[in-house]
């Protein structure tokens, strides 16, 4: 039998509840049980006027943007029509059926002001980096880190190439926030002093974001965001934007370690990446630090197959040489220098000669140096931290780590394909380490979440 039609009634009254419409299973269920956002009103109180239209809660804001990172709403626009019709999303955002959803430009005047100038999505992250830590997500003896391109709001067919490019021409009153924030960063080290290069090009929209072919395909205006974790569950323990070239994500992570001991007291027993960040500076910055480097040596000293490498000599570290398998020595200076760093290089590296007769005169030199008349052997400043990482890498220990790496490649995969992070919407340094702050931060929730999830509550008959 067919039923009635249905037709809206009008009603004087409604009762209605949000909390009995949201699943119990919802995400943000999940999620809001970990988001403290109770000192947030404390924090900004002496970037708000005392006088004047009181201003939208800015927890709400916080609430609607932790929303829009954690379910790929990347438009600021369509995130306010999304929490006034999700009855979720405005469960979650604190928001009555009748409470209005502030308009979108609101997000603009916070970000670039207020929440910029308090750098309050910095301390939101560690926040959540600090309940990870005491519900005892992070044991702070194993991290890993790596960087991933995120592609930046610029494009070629507006920019300029490098032997056109002219920084004195910029008038720093009249220009855009990006360009502004580019004249800003030009000697910090993870943008304008990590390389002397100039790239080949640069764009006038975000010139700090960084010309790139690293994908082996067409080239791109891009931002590096760079991720340390801890391998134990996964959770970011810090997050640093930088430019797209390997010095400056190199840099990053000096400067994520120094900020993590400050911050939470964490000072790892290893660190794991991959081989970018084998030079021979890292290496022997972090077996200063008393940290282990489970990464792949840089090594641009290996030889044709059936020559002999630097590895087949040995090193005497008493009487500073070489020893060949012939037994022959190779050594730095034949005879006394009043300078002791003085070498042929001039840069502190260190060049292990051979004598010539001895050479001549050897039956292995076919299999040590078929193209030249002597042997020699450079020894970089920080050849011995070099060595440590290449007898780590011959532990058990160090295959663990190289399957706990990739550990940083899934989130960076969740990053791109679940919270839909892969291109940026603001542009300029700041911009891009705000939202990098933020989906790390959903990343984190997101995790604590899925390992404590909320409980469930059984539904009467």
């Amino acid at each position: 039998m067919m039923g009635p039609k249905q037709e809206a009634q009008a009603a004087l009254f409604y009762e209605f509840s949000l909390e009995e419409h949201v699943p119990q299973d919802h995400l943000l269920r999940s999620i809001d049980r970990f988001v403290d956002l109770d000192d947030i009103r404390q924090y900004l109180a002496e970037f708000y006027s005392h006088t004047g239209r009181p201003s939208i809660d800015p927890e709400l804001l916080i609430r609607m943007l932790l929303v829009g990172y954690c379910f790929g709403i990347r438009s600021e626009r369509r995130l306010c029509e999304e929490v006034h019709l999700n009855l979720a999303y405005r469960w979650f955002c604190r928001l009555d059926l009748s409470d209005p959803v502030p308009n979108h430009s609101t997000f603009s005047k916070n970000r670039h002001g207020r929440f910029r100038e308090s750098a309050l999505l910095r301390h939101l992250f560690e926040k959540t980096v600090a309940r990870c830590i005491a519900d005892g997500l992070v044991s702070g003896q194993r991290l890993a880190a790596d960087a991933s391109l995120i592609e930046a709001d610029a494009n070629k067919q507006n920019s300029t190439p490098k032997e056109d490019w002219d920084i004195s021409a910029i008038n720093p009153s009249d220009a855009p926030r990006a360009v502004k924030e580019y004249l800003d960063v030009l000697d910090d080290a993870a943008f304008g002093a990590a390389s002397e290069v100039k790239p080949k090009f640069t764009s006038h929209s975000d010139p700090a974001s960084q010309w790139t072919a690293a994908r082996k395909g067409p080239a791109f205006f891009s931002y590096s965001t760079n991720y340390l974790i801890d391998t134990d569950h996964s959770v970011i323990v810090d997050v640093e934007g930088s430019r797209s070239i390997r010095q400056a994500e190199v840099g990053s992570v000096r400067t994520m370690l120094d900020r993590i001991k400050d911050r939470h007291d964490i000072d790892p027993e290893r660190l794991i990446a991959d081989t970018a960040y084998g030079t021979g500076p890292m290496l022997g910055w972090l077996v200063k630090r008393g940290i282990a480097p489970h990464i792949p040596v840089i090594d641009q000293a290996k030889k044709a197959e059936g020559v002999w490498s630097r590895d087949d000599f040995e090193w005497d570290q008493e009487n500073d040489r070489y020893i060949c398998p012939e037994g022959h020595d190779l050594k730095q200076f034949r005879r006394n220098y009043s300078d002791p760093n003085r070498g042929p290089s001039g840069k502190g590296t260190m060049r292990y000669r051979a004598l010539k007769l001895t050479c001549q005169d050897c039956p292995s030199k076919a299999k040590c140096c078929p193209d030249q008349s002597i042997r020699t052997i450079n020894r970089e400043p920080d050849e011995d931290a070099r060595q440590v990482a290449r007898d780590i890498a011959k532990t058990k220990q160090y295959v663990v780590s190289m399957r706990l790496r990739k550990k940083v490649e899934m989130l960076f995969a969740h990053l791109k394909r679940i919270l839909g992070l892969g291109r940026l919407r603001l542009r300029g340094p700041n911009g891009a380490n705000d939202e990098f702050l933020l989906a790390a931060t959903v990343q984190n929730l997101r995790k604590l979440a899925k390992i404590f999830p909320a409980p469930q509550q059984t539904r009467k008959a």
